[in-house]
């Protein structure tokens, strides 16, 4: 069964063409390590909810889009043996080095987690 990692982040409006370049360059790794889809998908209809919501989760500011974004794995053995790859990757490859592809959003409001689907169409 699919394994799905999740992530939701603000990124600067102003940086959304430096985003896509960044993800465009970064995502090609995980598809390269098993990846079946990716999605990155800037925020068009993100409402303010009445108790929390996404740009809160994230704490965007006026300023920010929220991002929300996620990996569908064929497994979740796949996605583990990509992310037991990623500690070497973060430091050997340079898509994803901060001097030549640099995070255009601050990665420590950066939420993510892994998901096991329990409802597919």
């Amino acid at each position: 069964m699919a394994y799905i990692d999740g992530f939701v982040i603000a990124v600067p409006t102003a940086n959304r063409r430096a985003f896509i370049d960044h993800a465009s360059k970064a995502d090609s790794v995980f598809k390269e390590l098993g990846a079946t889809r990716i999605l990155e998908c800037w925020g068009d209809d993100v409402p303010d909810g009445k108790l929390t919501d996404f740009r809160r989760a994230v704490q965007a500011t006026d300023d920010e889009t929220v991002v929300f974004s996620w990996i569908e794995w064929p497994d979740k053995a796949t996605r583990d043996a990509a992310m037991g790859r990623m500690e070497e990757l973060m430091k050997t490859d340079e898509r994803f080095s901060q001097e030549k592809n640099p995070m255009p959003f601050d990665g420590k409001r950066m939420i993510f987690g892994g998901f096991a689907p329990v409802v597919e169409l």
